[in-house]
Parts: C-alpha cells; structure tokens; sequence
C-alpha cells in the first residue's frame, strides 16, 4: 500500500514539475497509453529528464501476458546495444587514465587478433572498435555469439573468416563483434572483467542501484519485464538470454528511473555532484561524428536534419537546429531507445518487452512536445507504416509458396548424419533420432531442432524453442555429382542472425 501512496504522489509531483514547461504531462500519459495499446505491446516504460531531473516516469501494460503486474519506472528490462555507449565511456576512462590510446592498434592488446586481411589487422585501432567501420557488414558475425557457450576471445578469434562488406574505414558496418573485441580490451587493460568496470566506474558513481549485467541478480532486484517473441500476432513469454559474456555490446539490463541518471550524466557532460568521470576532451570525443552518413541535401526531412553519423557508442544528428544524441536497442523479447537533446537538457528513454514497440513514435511525441512544434500523431503514422512493411515482407510467405510438394531426399536419412564444421562457429552435428533428422550446435544448445522435409535435399528447420528474431528456415544439403554430401547452407530470413555465414562443411 504505501508504494501504491508513493507512487501516486511522484506522479503528481511529475505533472506539477511539468506545468512549469508548459508541457501537459497528462496528456502525455493518455498518448503513451494509447500507443502502448494500439501496438499490441505487453508492457513498455517512459521517463523524461529535463533540467538535470527526472520529471516523469511510468509504466503501461503488463509485466507479462496474462499476468496482472504493470511495470513502473523502475521495472527492469534489457537495454542491449543502448549499453555500447557505455562501453564507449569506459574506453574513454582509460584514456584519461594512461592506460590506452584511442589510436593504439587493438593488436597492441588483443596481439592474436584477426581480420579479413592481414593489413587491416595491423592498422585498425581502439577508437575504430567503436564506429563500426571496420569493414565487416550490419550484425555480420552475431551467428557466432547468439546464445552461445562461447567465451569473449573464443568469438574474437573466429572474426578472421568473416569477409569484408567493404573496404576499411569506408562505409557503416553496424558490427556487435567490434564492441566484444572493445570489451575484451578492456578486460586485458584492467585486468578485470567489462561488468566489474561497469559497476565500478559508472554505476556506483552515479546511483544506478537499479541496474545489472548478471542475470544472476535479476531475482534479487525483483520487479523485472518478461520478454515477448511475437509471432501470428501474438506476444509470447520467452526467458532472458544470458548476454553477461559479450556484456560489452549489449549486457546491460535497468529501468528507466537509472537510465534517467545515465542521461542525466551524460547531458552534465560527464560530472557528478561528487566528481568529473568524463573529461571534456572525452566527451567530444565520444559526440564527434567518426563514421558519417550520407543526408539527402536535396529534399526536406521531417527532422530538418543536415548531418548524421556514429560517433563512440552514440548516433548523432542535428534536429530542428539542435543536437540529437540517441541510440536504439534489441534484445531477445526487448526493445529500448535512449534519446538526449543537450542544449535543451531533455532526455527521452522507452523501454519495452515486446518486439514491436512504440519507441520512436513515443520519444518524437514528447521531444516536439518540448520544443514547441507542430503536434503530430507519430504513433498512428508509424503504426501504420509498420504494418505496411510486415505485410509487404514476402521473405517467408515466397519461400512457403515455392515449396515443391511430391518430392523426396536423393539418399536414405542415416547419409544425411553426420558431423559438419563452420570456420566461423565450429561444429554442427546432424543426427538420425527415432527416425527423425535432428540439428545440434555445439555451442549454443537452445537452436536445436528437427528437421522436417521440405522437397528435395532441403529440410525445414522445426526450432524447439521459441525463438525472437527468426522462425521460418531451410537447410540445403550440398552434393557431388555422386551423390556426396559435402555440406549444407543455412536459409533463415530475418534481419539480425545470419545463419547463412556459416557454410558448414562435412567432415570426413
């Protein structure tokens, strides 16, 4: 009862607090309840900091499907890559200290690091790490880690077979793989693991009492999301991954009352009541645009924006002749986006449980709110031009439609068994089980499957586990022209796990 009391006084004092602004923090609450429900959302959480507090904060929906708990704003959720600036700022605590350079070569650290050519490896260095411009494409490599038993140096060291989208420092690869690479530094610098710097110079300073990297603490905290897969219009309850190992991406998990303190900070330019965490060269450093993106100058845009590109562990652009700092999130399940205006001192943090949220919708909603312009209703807009993307998605619905039906394999079950190598994963193992074909990985146990025939040497993959990013996929089994399986290629449309990088081969 006396958190219900508690929590009904803070959010008087948020509206009172926001009169101030001219700002009608009740209308905002029926808009972020409103979107929360016309998007079909379990559960999402809102805070806004302006001015050095937070002025609002609440919860809507659920904690999980079919259960009566709402999440607030200390409810705790994934924030995933939302936690690479993180990383970016611990980088930059280094520098300050004497340990590492931001143009030190990684090899200087990590000297059994590899890339797609021997001339990059030499020459990239700790602040390339951080702007995905290393050559390797958006999410290439992720395959590797994904739920996977791996440790931080095992991932890094399979890099070296994955081939380059384009030529180093000449393009935006948005690259996972780069940020495990920073975490490892780190860990060889200090001699301590990414979540023991984490909590030690960032989380202690600033009271972020509500934030973990461990999913071990995650019952202990309490008052945490479930996350949803979404699939036939439906939101199911999935279980948290483990992501402690490759933290240095993604690992982070907190609400949106500590993710305000983390803007809070940031928008302070680094400085505590207590101390200077952050230098001012650091902060340049980290909101200098390093990897620019191309703006169309020809045409107007909504946002009047003149300049992108990725900074250190932020995106940046200019918005309405100001500054925005912002970057997105996504987790098995999870959501989030964190956005910053710094001149105004205006922060907007979105955290979800579900795989299609609100987020930009809603943080557009609140900064137009704050500086004055024309009201839009952005969640109808995207809403809409969400669901036209899904339906106009054929990936699945193609491949189902060019299913040849009548057909049969070219060899008896037991030829398909068999074991089969990835340079970039390791083995892949195809057994014959009470006469089903089955798929093991040996690294990541939750993508175990059954394969089911699909026509010809192709098989439908029948995941036993509910899985977020992806459900619809093939394996081809490659052959001679005698007949002999020599490997097999992975066919899984979806936008993040590339399973067709691993072209596995048959072992002999």
């Amino acid at each position: 009862m006396n958190r219900v009391i508690l929590s009904i006084v803070f959010f008087l004092s948020v509206i009172i607090s926001g009169s101030s602004q001219n700002v009608d923090f009740e209308k905002l609450d029926s808009y972020f309840e409103k979107a929360a429900k016309d998007w079909g959302i379990p559960g999402i959480s809102v805070g806004i900091v302006k001015d050095g507090k937070i002025v609002f904060s609440k919860g809507y929906g659920v904690l999980e499907v079919g259960k009566p708990k709402k999440p607030d704003g200390n409810t705790l959720y994934a924030i995933a890559s939302n936690s690479k600036a993180f990383t970016s700022s611990m980088i930059a605590m280094l520098v300050q200290e004497g340990k590492l350079k931001w143009d030190d070569k990684v090899q200087k650290y990590l000297p059994w690091f590899e890339l797609y050519d021997p001339n990059v490896s030499r020459e990239i260095t700790i602040k390339d790490l951080l702007c995905h411009n290393s050559g390797l494409g958006t999410f290439s490599g992720d395959v590797i880690w994904y739920k996977s038993d791996l440790n931080s140096e095992e991932i890094i060291k399979r890099i070296k077979y994955l081939p380059n989208q384009f030529n180093f420092r000449d393009g935006f690869g948005y690259s996972n793989v780069m940020y495990i690479t920073a975490g490892e530094v780190i860990k060889i610098v200090t001699g301590k693991t990414w979540g023991q710097n984490l909590q030690e110079r960032l989380l202690t300073p600033l009271n972020m009492d509500r934030t973990i990297f461990s999913l071990s603490k995650l019952t202990e905290k309490g008052n945490f999301a479930t996350p949803h897969a979404f699939e036939k219009e439906k939101n199911i309850p999935i279980p948290y991954v483990d992501w402690e190992e490759i933290g240095a991406l993604g690992g982070i998990i907190s609400s949106v009352n500590d993710i305000g303190k983390w803007m809070i900070f940031n928008m302070n330019h680094g400085i505590t009541v207590t101390d200077t965490l952050l230098t001012s060269p650091s902060v340049n450093m980290l909101w200098k645009i390093h990897n620019p993106f191309l703006v169309d100058q020809t045409k107007p845009n909504e946002s009047k924006t003149h300049f992108r590109g990725y900074g250190l562990g932020w995106s940046l652009a200019d918005f309405h002749g100001r500054l925005r700092v912002n970057h997105t999130g996504g987790y098995d399940g999870m959501i989030s986006a964190v956005t910053m205006i710094p001149d105004e001192k205006l922060g907007v943090v979105v955290l979800s449980n579900g795989m299609n949220p609100p987020t930009t919708a809603i943080t557009n909603y609140v900064l137009n709110a704050y500086l004055g312009l024309e009201e839009k209703d952005w969640s109808a807009q995207m809403l809409e031009q969400n669901k036209k993307r899904q339906s106009e998605d054929k990936r699945i619905s193609d491949r189902v439609e060019k299913q040849v039906k009548g057909t049969h394999p070219s060899l008896p079950l037991e030829k398909y068994a068999g074991k089969y190598n990835s340079l970039i994963y390791g083995k892949i193992e195809v057994k014959l089980e009470n006469g089903k074909l089955r798929l093991y990985f040996e690294h990541t146990p939750d993508l175990s499957a059954t394969l089911e025939h699909w026509h010809y040497d192709v098989w439908k993959i029948n995941w036993d586990k509910k899985q977020a990013w992806f459900s619809f996929g093939t394996l081809k089994f490659n052959m001679t022209n005698n007949l002999e399986i020599t490997g097999m290629d992975f066919d899984v449309p979806n936008d993040d796990i590339f399973f067709e990088e691993l072209k596995p081969v048959r072992e002999k």
